[in-house]
């Protein structure tokens, strides 16, 4: 059984050769055959016509036996062919070579003859040792057959001919599939290489070395392939580093609370619990400290569902007011401590959308917390929301410092954070947009590095 490209391909190749060889020595074969014999009878027949139209002209009241002596005397002396002269019966009355004899000749030819008409007759086998062409033309006298001329050669030497031309067109057939034959090889290795080497590549990406890389050999199919597989291998290099990035900032993301809890508590226990201030302080920042894990627990938990498609939304209708209005009160607390001005543009008409109250809580919460994590004192965050005739859009902007234009497309991606030393687990946006995805909206970000970002929400309004 053939597995191999390149055997498949060397067998198909020399197939389809040796059919073609068949195919076009079958019809040279036939043409020889055709042409030689075809040829010799041709001549045959016209000799044998132009007598035979002559001696029925100037022989006219000769009796067959009278002809037949005349024929034989008048014969060129050049005559290659057989003539013999038959009667009615079909008995040879003499021939060229001065012979009577009452020998009965039943070929077709003959009988054709008989019969009034020209009649030709090769035999394909030999009789009498050899193969014959023959061609009888009827001796009239007053418009009735008296006798036959019948003119024959030996067709051996012909067969002898197309036998040699057929050995030669048979060996040049050999050679034209032997030549095929080691030109599929090179073919075969000319196609098959470079597959190969595709081959050897991808099993060193599979062994995890992503740095091999495959060479573009030809501006081909497998030349784009290759090109496929080197962008392939760096996608996988950078999703690796982002990966690996990733987990070293969610390390020191859980280092860093971690280490103040801990830090808290040892002073807490090692110190006087009767000195309430610094009792509150310490709590209150173990507390902030474990509100920071549980954010990225959840944040890790949100990524994990997303990752196995199973983030799921509760869709109902409800008017999107009361949300807005709510984050408003929950964040303008937080924007007199940092110093930051919040702005709000919300109409007075309803906001109805079909979603899952929780869900979208958890996107425009993690908006602002971004625009105010990113913003810097004496900042601004405004949050707007416009009512469309099939679109309820939201837009949470800032004047903080940007993205830089090469950022702005990865942006949202999992794992990427950008060049920001914030903190955070680059999780946040990317579970939005999915969020967002399975309200049937959008979610976008226009960004102009040192001015200010703004992400753009886009959801379905409800037709009430």
């Amino acid at each position: 059984m053939l597995k191999g490209i390149r055997s498949r391909l060397i067998l198909y190749i020399t197939i389809v050769l040796l059919l073609i060889v068949l195919l076009l020595e079958g019809v040279f074969i036939v043409a020889v055959h055709y042409f030689y014999l075809g040829s010799a009878m041709e001549t045959l027949s016209s000799r044998a016509t132009t007598s035979a139209t002559f001696f029925n002209k100037y022989l006219e009241g000769y009796s067959i036996n009278e002809r037949a002596r005349y024929i034989l005397e008048n014969l060129s002396p050049e005559e290659s062919s057989k003539v013999e002269v038959l009667n009615t019966a079909g008995n040879v009355i003499i021939n060229s070579f001065g012979f009577s004899s009452s020998e009965l000749i039943e070929t077709p030819d003959v009988k054709s003859a008989l019969a009034g008409g020209k009649g030709s007759y090769q035999s394909l086998t030999p009789v009498n040792g050899e193969r014959i062409m023959a061609v009888s033309i009827p001796l009239k006298e007053s418009g009735m057959n008296i006798g036959v001329l019948r003119y024959s050669i030996s067709a051996e030497p012909l067969y002898h001919v197309i036998l040699k031309i057929v050995l030669n067109a048979v060996w040049v057939g050999l050679l034209v599939i032997l030549f095929g034959f080691v030109l599929s090889l090179l073919i075969a290795k000319r196609i098959v290489g470079p597959i190969q080497q595709l081959t050897s590549v991808a099993k060193e990406m599979a062994t995890g070395n992503f740095a091999a890389k495959a060479a573009k050999q030809h501006d081909d199919e497998i030349g784009t392939l290759a090109v496929t597989l080197n962008y392939m291998s760096e996608e996988i290099l950078k999703s690796e580093k982002i990966k690996y990035d990733f987990i070293s900032s969610v390390t020191h993301e859980l280092r860093t609370p971690l280490t103040s809890i801990k830090g808290w508590g040892e002073t807490l226990l090692m110190g006087d619990l009767s000195d309430k201030k610094e009792t509150l302080q310490g709590l209150e920042v173990m507390t902030g400290e474990t509100d920071r894990l549980i954010g990225l627990v959840e944040d890790l938990l949100d990524f994990s569902k997303f990752q196995a498609g199973e983030i799921t939304v509760e869709l109902q209708p409800y008017d999107l007011r009361g949300l807005l209005e709510d984050l408003l009160l929950q964040f303008r607390y937080r924007g007199q401590t940092k110093q930051i001005r919040l702005y709000a543009d919300i109409p007075d008409q309803p906001l109805p959308v079909d979603g899952d109250f929780n869900r979208l809580k958890q996107v425009f919460v993690n908006l602002l917390d971004n625009a105010f994590k990113f913003t810097p004192a004496e900042g601004a965050v405004r949050i707007k929301a416009i009512s469309q005739d099939a679109l309820i859009v939201i837009t949470v902007s800032d004047n903080g410092e940007g993205i830089e234009s090469a950022d702005l497309d990865k942006l949202g991606t999992k794992f990427f954070k950008g060049k920001s030393r914030q903190s955070g687990s680059g999780l946040g946006l990317a579970i939005c947009k999915e969020i967002i995805g399975l309200h049937g909206g959008s979610l976008r970000i226009e960004s102009e590095f040192t001015k200010g970002t703004s992400v753009i929400v886009e959801l379905p309004r409800y037709q009430v």
